[in-house]
């Protein structure tokens, strides 16, 4: 059901819809709208805003795959610090201080990667030819 809602989203011209659309859209019922919504949401996969009607739309655009992917990185960041306290507690030079710290060093790498990609990802996706040299 996620995906479903998801795609509705992502292939509606105005990349938004109300609760009451996507359940006409899907068939389905709004419970099944809310409960998807709210796992989305936990995602920053898609954000809410009032309309005129006061009525929530919920949005998709290309800013919150780099959002959330932005998320995805922080979220090792929280994992290499709690190896590196790990490592403090155990000892330097222990077995288990060392699998740790290259855990925490693998970490390091995986997220600075991800955000890195995700900067390049977002400049080549908000530049008009999409990063693509000229033609000749």
């Amino acid at each position: 059901m996620v995906a479903r809602v998801l795609t509705c989203l992502y292939t509606t011209d105005a990349g938004s819809l109300t609760a009451s659309e996507l359940a006409r859209h899907l068939r389905i019922s709004p419970a099944s709208v809310s409960k998807a919504i709210t796992f989305l949401e936990s995602q920053s996969l898609v954000r809410r805003e009032r309309d005129e009607g006061r009525r929530d739309r919920y949005i998709v655009d290309d800013e919150l795959f780099y959002q959330a992917t932005i998320a995805g990185a922080r979220a090792h960041d929280q994992l290499v610090e709690t190896a590196r306290q790990g490592v403090a507690v155990l000892g330097p030079h222990t077995p288990a201080a060392d699998r740790l710290e290259n855990i925490a060093r693998f970490l390091d790498f995986i997220a600075e990667s991800i955000t890195r990609a995700a900067e390049q990802a977002r400049e080549v996706l908000h530049t008009p030819d999409g990063g693509r040299a000229p033609r000749e």
